[in-house]
């Protein structure tokens, strides 16, 4: 890791690499309904998975497709959520993100969002996108508070806990796009 590994704040909120301590932050927020009912965590959630999600993104340092941190409150370094860009083209690279419910309705994710698209675009990426459940509003808005383009319905795009088919709403933003 090291060398590599980045920091990136605008004085709110900071991102950095994630650390083993992480992990203890990490299991209590996913212990949150909305999380485990939008993103494919384990459930139950135990300190294990916890332990093995903070060690999966401390990976994503040693090469090049993945970047993963942590997000923090720049001022007390409290664990607020994970960011993550994830490589899917040598121009594309696609978002996710999970906030801490006692962290919701800070713009902390919008936030993040947008400290992470700068940093992807500024590294030469031209497509950003991201996709979120269609019942997940909240993520939706996040996306277009940070200059993302709601691009529209996929059908059947994931499969669920169940292997159900689950549609995804896609939000894009192309470098040159005008400021969200």
């Amino acid at each position: 890791m090291g060398a590599r590994s980045a920091v990136l704040s605008d004085g709110v909120v900071t991102l950095r690499a994630w650390e083993p301590n992480d992990a203890a932050a990490v299991f209590r927020a996913c212990q949150d309904a909305d999380i485990q009912r939008f993103l494919p965590v384990p459930r139950p959630y135990t300190e294990a998975s916890a332990r093995d999600f903070v060690a999966i993104r401390r990976a994503d340092w040693d090469g090049d497709e993945e970047r993963s941190f942590a997000i923090t409150d720049a001022r007390t370094g409290e664990v607020l959520g994970s960011i993550a860009r994830h490589r899917r083209a040598a121009h594309r690279a696609e978002f996710g993100y999970w906030v801490a419910a006692q962290a919701r309705g800070r713009g902390v994710a919008t936030r993040a969002l947008r400290l992470m698209a700068d940093w992807s675009l500024a590294a030469g990426f031209i497509r950003l996108e991201l996709f979120t459940h269609p019942d997940n509003h909240a993520s939706g808005r996040v996306a277009e508070r940070a200059g993302f383009t709601r691009e529209g319905l996929r059908r059947a795009w994931n499969l669920d806990r169940d292997g159900n088919p689950e549609d995804a709403i896609f939000f894009v933003l192309v470098r040159g796009d005008p400021p969200g």
